[in-house]
């Protein structure tokens, strides 16, 4: 009887070597599965997906990874969302040996982080304010989005927001160095200021928030830094 001769077995091509090119690292199985699993509600399995991502180097050579991951800005688990601060923050940041990520990627990451909104914004210092280590992360997205110094003021001006958070807000005006914001923050100078010295004037009106009193020196600080040449 006939027997078919068996085709050689082809070798599994590496990611390695696509380093230095883009938009394959979706063609692998594991890629996609892992993109997958970053979209399902369990946490562990989203961790579990980045580990995946991040082993494989994609978020820095796969435009539609790097994309897919600025989606993710405002997952609602803390520490999976100060990673992909982290890992995006690289993406736009020169790597050890001084290279930038591929054009294509940045780019692309570049296109969502224009679109983000007071929302995403707000995600990012909620990241801020539980891990100051993450700053220069959060500073190279920030950078990348055209109306954050808006934002930035809005969440600094919101009495309903977490004190930490609008404290990190100031940081990033500061930081990133958003001059239009600067009449912003001498107006919320002015009125704390305002306020704290009527406390002191008057000891028996009501003190002033906690906000009020710790918000100050923060405002100054970035207040500061946009008037530094």
């Amino acid at each position: 009887m006939y027997q078919e001769t068996p085709s050689p077995r082809l070798p599994q091509p590496s990611l390695f070597v696509l380093e230095d090119s883009t938009g394959h690292f979706e063609l692998f199985p594991a890629v996609w599965v892992a993109v997958e699993n970053l979209t399902l509600p369990d946490a562990d399995i989203r961790h579990k997906a980045l580990d995946c991502l991040l082993e494989l180097n994609a978020p820095r050579f796969s435009p539609v990874v790097a994309y897919l991951l600025a989606t993710r800005l405002t997952d609602p688990d803390l520490k999976l969302r100060a990673r992909i601060v982290k890992t995006l923050g690289e993406i736009l940041a020169l790597d050890n040996e001084g290279r930038p990520a591929p054009d294509d990627v940045r780019n692309s990451l570049i296109l969502n982080l224009s679109q983000v909104r007071t929302r995403q914004v707000f995600a990012l210092l909620q990241v801020l304010a539980d891990d100051i280590s993450l700053e220069s992360y959060v500073a190279h997205l920030i950078d990348a989005c055209p109306y954050a110094g808006n934002h930035l003021v809005d969440i600094l001006n919101d009495h309903k927001a977490p004190l930490e958070v609008r404290k990190q807000a100031a940081v990033m005006i500061g930081r990133v160095g958003f001059l239009d914001a600067m009449a912003s923050l001498e107006r919320l100078e002015s009125k704390l200021e305002t306020r704290l010295n009527g406390q002191k004037t008057m000891p028996f009106a009501p003190p002033p928030s906690l906000d009020e009193a710790d918000l100050l020196p923060t405002v100054r600080t970035a207040l500061n830094s946009l008037r530094t040449p």
